[in-house]
């Protein structure tokens, strides 16, 4: 019951964001650029495990992990702007990302804070 549940708000808020994005792309943006959906992820852990230190740890790990995620949001527009399709353009972003999270992974170890 309690994933139906999860199911449900997560993907309310997520069509909801679309839905206005529709009548407002700031808004939407707004709304999306939340941090709703780690809000969510770790009252769902809390009211799951109860465990605080897991808590703690997981929004420690997506403070670093927002760094290197804000590629995705510099890649994706440029290129659309220069004339790319949808598709390819999300293609490049997230591989983009992906390479800034592994070369942002491996100079976080190399200063010794461990991801």
């Amino acid at each position: 019951m309690l994933f139906a549940l999860k199911l449900v708000v997560s993907a309310l808020i997520i069509a909801g964001a679309s839905e206005l994005g529709k009548r407002s792309t700031f808004a939407g943006a707004i709304l999306i650029s939340l941090p709703l959906s780690s809000l969510l992820a770790v009252t769902w852990l809390y009211v799951e495990t109860k465990d605080t230190a897991r808590v703690a740890s997981m929004t420690g790990g997506i403070f670093w992990a927002v760094l290197p995620s804000l590629l995705f949001f510099l890649v994706l527009p440029a290129l659309l702007k220069r004339g790319w399709g949808y598709w390819p353009a999300l293609g490049a972003a997230c591989a983009a990302t992906a390479l800034g999270y592994a070369v942002y992974a491996a100079a976080m170890r190399r200063f010794g804070v461990v991801l």
